[in-house]
């Protein structure tokens, strides 16, 4: 399981006001190239987010189903990337001063990406979500008018 935990700039319900729009999602997620649509429960527990990824013209749709809501401390997201599988993300934050930590682990739960060995899937990861942690903190310091 990766984990990578970063401070960020902003409080855990301004960051939680990002995570709730479905349309900023390409925004901040690394490898997500753009929104096709989100189901109207969205953030709930069960709702999707129809999104595509990969860079043109190799894009693939896919969606990714929100397992728990719970703000503004916990999101839990099974990401879907076919063919490569399934990845459970959980998103867990803690306020910290003005802002807030944020700790994010990422796992493979099905298909062939259950096969890369876990040091490097891990390494590879880690790396995507620094760069994926950065990204939200920016939108929701924007947002807030930071």
């Amino acid at each position: 399981m990766s984990v990578t935990t970063r401070t960020l700039d902003c409080t855990p319900d301004e960051l939680f006001a990002v995570l709730a729009d479905p349309w900023v999602y390409p925004t901040w997620v690394v490898g997500a190239s753009r929104m096709r649509g989100a189901d109207n429960a969205y953030p709930a527990p069960g709702a999707k987010l129809h999104h595509s990824i990969g860079v043109w013209p190799f894009v693939l749709d896919d969606e990714t189903i929100v397992e728990v809501w719970a703000p503004p401390h916990r999101m839990v997201l099974t990401a879907k990337t076919r063919p490569a599988g399934e990845e459970r993300v959980i998103l867990e934050v803690k306020p910290r001063g003005a802002g807030c930590v944020v700790r994010m682990k990422e796992y493979p739960v099905s298909g062939p990406v259950r096969l890369i060995p876990k040091p490097i899937a891990d390494a590879l990861l880690h790396i995507r979500n620094l760069e994926t942690l950065r990204r939200l903190e920016w939108v929701a310091r924007g947002r807030a008018g930071r």
